[in-house]
């Protein structure tokens, strides 16, 4: 997605979250402050290139752009994939305790549509199992935050995301204080909506997203 909207005259940066893409020890060691400071970081750097920033995030990073745009001074948010809440667990409110003598849990069937993708793709093996109290509280603070957001957001979902029912995207479209705001959906897509069979929909629309915003 970065290379097709850079391919389209834009400035782009895909911001590496703390404690991602390393080994899952440093995942364990991050919280979820330090995930935002990333983002920060990341604005720092692109505001002194361009006039213009937005944020695009993909599920957790969903989350986390949509809590950045209450708080600093962007131009918009794509959100793909947006979780509202976690699965009502009974577990969830102890799960720091749980990660001393859990600390992984096992990674559930996926719902890829591209098999291609599905094979080069880099992640880690499980969920370390503190990280989900972080996610479970930027999630929280997500929700609290969404009447708070001013700027124009784009939200876009696959009808077949078997990790995030396409429900969470109204919860959030519903709870944003923004009035300019769209959704935008998907027919042939699971989560990782940016390498699959819609990817070419999902770019075109965040750059005509962009694109109005801007008014270019």
């Amino acid at each position: 997605m970065g290379e097709y909207l850079h391919g389209q005259g834009h400035t782009v940066m895909g911001i590496r979250l703390a404690g991602h893409a390393t080994c899952p020890k440093d995942m364990v060691r991050t919280r979820w402050h330090d995930w935002m400071n990333s983002i920060e970081d990341g604005w720092h750097l692109l505001r002194e290139v361009t006039d213009h920033v937005f944020l695009i995030g993909l599920s957790l990073g969903g989350s986390l752009s949509l809590l950045y745009a209450s708080q600093y001074p962007i131009q918009g948010v794509v959100a793909l994939s947006t979780p509202y809440n976690l699965p009502n667990d009974p577990r969830l409110p102890f799960v720091e305790w749980i990660s001393w003598l859990t600390p992984n849990v096992a990674k559930g069937p996926t719902d890829w549509h591209n098999p291609k993708a599905a094979e080069d793709h880099i992640e880690y093996p499980a969920y370390p199992t503190r990280s989900i109290a972080e996610l479970r509280d930027v999630i929280k603070e997500m929700r609290a935050a969404l009447p708070r957001i001013r700027v124009p957001v784009m939200l876009i979902h696959s009808r077949q995301d078997g990790s995030v029912p396409i429900e969470h995207m109204n919860k959030i479209f519903n709870a944003l204080g923004t009035t300019d705001k769209q959704m935008v959906l998907v027919e042939h897509s699971g989560h990782v909506i940016t390498r699959e069979p819609d990817r070419q929909v999902v770019f075109q629309a965040a750059l005509d997203f962009i694109l109005r915003v801007t008014g270019k």
